[in-house]
């Protein structure tokens, strides 16, 4: 005869395990501590088993009916409902451990291969700041479109529009390949659209050709009280206008000062090819300067206070801000500015400044331009524009000219003259 709840719930406590059977297998096992437990006894491939169903009340009287069809229809197909239920709690397990940062890593690692180490250890940076604090630990399948989107807006609001969309399109391809290897369902990426600001990508702040001599005189000048070291790094990014990774990574044995060349390597640079920079007499007196102070350091730029890492990638960005030059010029700018001034200003071609820039090639003309190299043609063109910059540092409305809203800086005593090079500096005791 069938349970109904109230037996279930009033059975009686005995000294033994006892059962209520309620038909077709599924029975209440009474225990003497009062616990009661749902269990199915069945036969399948000839040998009788028997399925745990949950425990009540947890699990009602009409919940364990319902397993029991399930159960059933399984014996009915010749599945054993024992190894679903193994399989099911082997799986839920499985997929547990799958967790975004899991996979994220994974693909991460795999990707790797393709890209330089400094690209890979910066995008993994990125992606564990910015995504893997966030929504790491949760199982891939169990994160959904609002809580990704909650990260990549967190973003946001630190005005960083370009690394959120980055931040998505490397999600997308987190879960895309979590697809393949059976370890999501899906993209879902794909429910984001709209989610995001939409934003103009901009070219990097820098500031005109005519503005030049006012920036020169505010590094000469250095009223905004900056440690030497940053207005040499300033100095001589001016003076070759390489990159600001590869500036502040530099090291001394990548200087040859006899050929008066920098030789910059394939996994140092954005677009994997070994760049010359030819070193003007005015780069090289900063260099030995340079010298002087970090000659017994891995890297010519080393961090004031970690000596043996490399300074800080926001250290000239900071320094321009003390300037006054906040939202009007970068470290990057320093090569826009370049590339307009010594075409406009020493008539140079395009070509020429631009193979000194690195710029990956467009089309088969810029392709033939990059294998020539006009490595000759940059020899002379450092040196005219370094002694252009030195001109301008010497003119009259220069000479005239005040820097931009300098900030105070405490710490130091600053002593400098007019010349681009022969700025004095006394560190603070």
């Amino acid at each position: 005869m069938p349970l109904n709840d109230l037996q279930c719930r009033s059975a009686p406590l005995k000294d033994k395990p006892y059962k209520l059977s309620d038909g077709e297998g599924l029975y209440l096992q009474v225990m003497p501590n009062g616990q009661r437990y749902w269990r199915l006894k069945y036969r399948i491939h000839g040998k009788e088993k028997r399925l745990a169903l949950g425990v009540y009340p947890q699990t009602s009287l009409q919940e364990a009916r319902e397993r029991r069809f399930e159960a059933k229809n399984d014996i009915r197909n010749g599945k054993d409902p024992s190894l679903i239920h193994q399989q099911k709690k082997k799986l839920a397990r499985y997929e547990a451990a799958q967790t975004f940062e899991l996979i994220a890593r994974e693909w991460h690692e795999r990707e790797a291969g393709n890209w330089t180490e400094k690209h890979a250890e910066g995008l993994l940076r990125r992606i564990e700041y910015n995504i893997l604090k966030h929504v790491g630990h949760y199982p891939i399948r169990s994160i959904t479109p609002p809580m990704l989107l909650t990260c990549l807006q967190k973003i946001e609001k630190r005005g960083a529009f370009d690394i959120a969309h980055r931040m998505k399109q490397y999600c997308s391809k987190i879960f895309c390949y979590a697809v393949v290897t059976g370890r999501a369902d899906r993209d879902i990426t794909v429910d984001m659209k709209g989610g995001l600001r939409r934003y103009k990508k901009g070219h990097y702040a820098a500031i005109e050709v005519d503005e030049l001599p006012q920036l020169v005189k505010a590094i000469n000048a250095n009223e905004a009280r900056l440690y030497r070291q940053t207005t040499l790094a300033m100095k001589l990014m001016l003076l070759t206008f390489v990159r600001t990774s590869e500036l502040i990574h530099a090291k001394w044995p990548e200087f040859d000062f006899d050929k008066a060349e920098w030789i910059i390597s394939a996994e140092r640079m954005k677009m994997g090819n070994v760049h010359i920079v030819p070193l003007s007499k005015q780069s090289i007196t900063i260099l030995k300067e340079l010298q002087e102070y970090n000659g017994n350091r891995e890297h010519v730029f080393p961090s004031i206070p970690r000596p043996r890492k490399p300074m800080s990638n926001c250290t000239i960005l900071g320094g321009l801000k003390r300037m006054g030059y906040k939202g009007k010029m970068t470290g990057h700018g320093f090569r826009a500015l370049a590339m307009s001034t010594i075409k406009e200003k020493l008539g140079y071609q395009h070509e020429v400044v631009d193979r000194q820039l690195a710029h990956a090639p467009k089309s088969g003309v810029d392709r033939a331009y990059d294998r020539a190299k006009f490595l000759p043609q940059r020899r002379e063109m450092m040196q005219k524009w370094a002694d252009y910059i030195d001109r301008v540092a010497k003119s009259p409305e220069t000479e005239n000219a005040s820097p931009v809203l300098p900030s105070p800086y405490i710490g130091a005593s600053v002593s400098y003259t007019q010349n681009f090079n022969t700025y004095q500096h006394t560190p603070a005791a």
